[in-house]
């Protein structure tokens, strides 16, 4: 009796030590007064395991066969402990079935935690919702059920419903014991999110200064709710604590540093209902006063005055001051006069040394430090672009003086090369106090803009298809190198183009271009040439025939040729400054007419030698897909040789067949894209940030001629209306988009195309996504514009109007996607099918709108 009395008490205290306790039994030769060591005779038994690894169960209580144990012993709590901790059970113990001399024999008696077996929603929720909370919750089958886990489910649906508006969501667990297994308990999970709790109006007390209106606009995520403004007006007391600070943003822009909230109170006025009432108190206005520098000695204190912009009796506004002195997004503050001077290690604090009344003195204290030199420059991310592609872009080099302007400058170019995900590209500087130097790390993210051209267009009455592959990252001096096949040779930032475009017998057309974006590798210009063949057959019948074996050409047939061959040269331009760039392109096409009465001549052919020039200037800033800022103009002129003015020719006795064997014309065009980010929403950390963007642009152009006599020349007008996608081009005609009116529906009364033009456009548009395998954003577009045959009948002012909505998806594979829907407001004379306020769509695959 003394004996096992001692055995339990054992037991229970092992149970309160370790909330199991090990139990060892079965001899009348133990002492647990006077612990005797024993050797493990035999690799200890396991019992009650059903679903899990004896072995690795032995290995993890660290007893084995031929091991020294003392009973009682350490050994035997680590044991219970280590099997403990592994979560798996409900119950451990371990018994001594048998013991020979200094021989034991053990047993270890294991009681699994039940697993998971069915698992059961009820309620009302979303086929997506369960399988979030499976996913999120790891719900699988066989999972250790226990009452954490239990805990831990419906606090996460909870937290999630409530996350979705709905405070009042009740979520409860109960397990079941499986009909299929008896080591297994089925789970079911009951869900009642009820409806949606919404504020019902937030009301601002203390206020005098600003308005309640101007207050709540400042409140983003805390709304009333409105119906008909599509405004969910969903209450979380998160967001409300975030936005309270934004809102007092407002008095602090004014002067009233002092204002606060007092207090908050929310209280439901209804079942699914709440108002909330914020009181503040605005406090005092201040004002600056005396603002002095200490610690500059490279620039002087009325210098910095200057770039500051604060004089004494200004309103106190700390964002402005901090604006001023760190990060201006023009690029005019403190910090960057310092920083685009090489002084990395610049530092300044700027402290209130007085207040009084209403006026504040600053002292605004610098460390200048010594201007730092780069060391070494670095690019990290690039798997498939060379190194050397990459750095030919960087404005930062070993052994210059450190410029901030130069890093952020060199992000503009990586982005543009649109190699790379603009949303993760970094830089990282790591300065070295010690020595003056900073290493700089840049990081790129590569992403796919190779393209397969599988798009879609109308003309001639008949569906266009183009199939064509544009490798944007090419690279020429690896075509022979068999291991730089994966597929294709890439990493030389080379553009090669080839693509087909068909609609069976009546078109067919080939091109094929490259370019060379670094002519030389040493200086930015580049050289691209290209070679193009096109086809066009009115009649749909064979161009030729076979007469006595002879081919020859069909009398009956009707067809129009075109062969092309171009060579261009680019260079960036060092004035007025590095955003300008200037183009030059030489390019010789010639045309052959058979029976093709859709131009001035049926019969004959004609040379079209033309050279053009460009000047640009670029600045977009952010996603080359998605620009949020900067600007783009561009002037181009492109020119014949006035033949008419030298060949002594009287163009008044010649037919159009022989007066337009050599096409003389001059053309102008002039171009303007600008770029304004409206909001200033911060993303969270690793997420995009997505600001409305306004996008506005107006374009103008003339065809002219050198020669009355001879006229302008038809080919290389201006066709204006619709999507801007046309579906095949012989005479060099220029397709501009205009929304809302059919395509090329303002072309003249004889649909011959216009010589002069004029479009102006203006869109909102907001990104729903900037991720690089799929950007996408949604557009509301207002343009207007007119295109007119003749100079004097030209108006800029007298245009067709027209509004709608669209969307835009940018695919790596197949390049920018868009649809939209556009209502034309105004009639077009000899058109009278299109506009007048009719609506329709606008699909276009693989290509851009209009260039205008």
């Amino acid at each position: 009796m003394k004996k096992i009395v001692y055995i339990l008490i054992l037991f229970f205290a092992a149970q309160i030590g370790f909330a199991q306790g090990p139990i060892v039994m079965g001899s009348d030769s133990i002492d647990y007064a006077n612990p005797k060591e024993y050797v493990i005779a035999a690799p200890p038994e396991i019992e009650g395991v059903t679903t899990l690894d004896i072995s690795v169960l032995r290995l993890v209580s660290g007893l084995s066969q031929g091991q020294r144990v003392k009973v009682p012993g350490e050994k035997f709590e680590n044991a219970i402990k280590n099997l403990w901790k592994q979560g798996f059970f409900d119950d451990v113990q371990i018994v001594a079935t048998k013991i020979e001399g200094e021989a034991i024999y053990l047993k270890i008696i294991l009681q699994e935690k039940p697993r998971m077996g069915r698992l059961a929603f009820h309620g009302k929720f979303k086929k997506k919702e369960r399988e979030d909370f499976v996913s999120r919750l790891r719900l699988t089958p066989n999972r250790i059920l226990t009452d954490q886990l239990m805990s831990h489910v419906q606090n996460s649906i909870k937290e999630f419903y409530l996350n979705e508006g709905y405070a009042k969501a009740t979520v409860t667990t109960k397990w079941e014991d499986s009909k299929t297994s008896k080591v297994k308990k089925d789970l079911h999970i009951y869900i009642e999110k009820g409806k949606k709790v919404r504020i019902q109006k937030v009301e601002i007390f203390g206020n005098e200064v600003v308005s309640d209106g101007k207050l709540r606009r400042r409140l983003k995520d805390t709304k009333s709710y409105k119906w008909y403004f599509f405004r969910g007006g969903k209450f979380l007391q998160e967001n409300l604590e975030k936005d309270e600070p934004k809102m007092l943003d407002k008095y602090l822009a004014l002067g009233y540093r002092d204002a606060r909230v007092v207090k908050d109170s929310v209280y439901y006025v209804s079942k699914n209902r709440v108002k909330i009432d914020i009181t503040v108190d605005e406090g005092n206005k201040y004002y600056f006063r005396n603002i002095n520098w200490i610690g500059n000695a490279k620039y002087r204190s009325g210098q910095l005055d200057t770039i500051l912009g604060i004089k004494k009796g200004d309103v106190f506004n700390q964002s402005y001051l901090d604006q001023k002195l760190f990060m201006n997004p023009s690029g005019y503050d403190v910090t960057s006069l310092y920083m685009d001077d090489g002084y990395l290690f610049f530092q300044l604090s700027p402290a209130e040394v007085n207040v009084e009344n209403d006026s504040i003195d600053l002292e605004i204290r610098m460390f200048e430090g010594k201007q730092a030199m780069v060391n070494r420059v670095t690019i990290t991310g690039n798997t498939k672009t060379n190194d050397h592609v990459i750095m030919r872009e960087i404005r930062t080099r070993p052994g210059q003086l450190f410029r901030r302007s130069d890093v952020q400058r060199s992000i503009r170019q990586l982005q543009q090369l649109g190699y790379f995900n603009p949303e993760v590209m970094d830089v990282k500087p790591q300065p070295n106090q010690a020595d003056g130097t900073v290493d700089i790390e840049y990081i790129v993210e590569e992403k796919p803009n190779d393209q397969i051209s599988l798009s879609g267009g109308w003309g001639g009455g008949r569906v266009i298809g183009t199939l064509g592959v544009t490798f944007n990252n090419f690279s020429a001096r690896n075509f022979f190198k068999k291991d730089s096949w994966a597929p294709l040779p890439s990493g030389d930032g080379q553009r090669l183009s080839v693509s087909a475009q068909s609609n069976g017998i009546y078109y067919q057309g080939y091109n094929i271009s490259f370019t060379e974006p670094w002519l030389g590798g040493k200086k930015p210009q580049s050289l691209s040439v290209g070679a193009y063949y096109n086809v066009q057959n009115f009649a749909g019948t064979p161009r030729k025939i076979k007469v006595d074996d002879k081919r020859i050409v069909n009398p009956n047939s009707s067809f129009m040729t075109s062969a092309t061959a171009n060579v261009g040269f680019s260079k960036v331009l060092k004035w007025p400054d590095d955003y300008f760039s200037m183009y030059i392109d030489q390019t010789y096409s010639y045309y052959t007419l058979h029976n093709a009465s859709v131009f001035l001549f049926q019969n004959g052919y004609a040379n079209n030698i033309k050279t053009t020039f460009n000047i640009s200037r670029n600045s977009l800033q952010g996603n080359p897909i998605f620009p949020t800022g900067g600007s783009s103009i561009s002037m181009t002129s492109v020119l014949t040789p006035p033949y008419s003015l030298v060949n002594g020719k009287d163009y008044s006795k010649l037919d159009n067949a022989e007066k337009y064997k050599f096409l003389e014309y001059q053309k102008y065009k002039f171009t303007t894209h600008w770029y304004m980010q409206l909001t200033n929403q911060k993303a969270p950390e690793g997420k995009e940030a997505h600001n409305l963007v306004l996008r506005a642009s107006y374009g103008f152009g003339v065809l002219g001629m050198y020669n009355k006599a001879v006229g302008v020349a038809p080919f290389e007008r201006f066709y204006l209306g619709g999507s801007g996608l046309t579906g095949y081009s012989l005479d060099g005609r220029e397709i501009i988009a205009l929304r809302g009116y059919a395509d090329n529906s303002i072309s003249g009364a004889d649909s011959r195309g216009n010589c002069i033009i004029s479009k102006y456009t203006m869109e909102l548009r907001y990104p729903l996504s900037l991720n690089p395998q799929a950007t996408i954003f949604a557009l509301a577009f207002a343009e207007a514009g007119n295109a007119e045959q003749r100079y004097k009948d030209f108006n800029p002012f007298n245009v067709k109007r027209s509004a709608g909505v669209g969307v835009r998806i940018f695919l790596p594979m197949f390049g920018l996607l868009g649809l939209d829907y556009g209502w034309g407001f105004d009639t077009v004379p000899y058109n009278p099918t299109t506009g007048q306020g009719k609506g329709q769509f606008h699909f276009t695959i693989g290509a851009q709108l209009g260039e205008l």
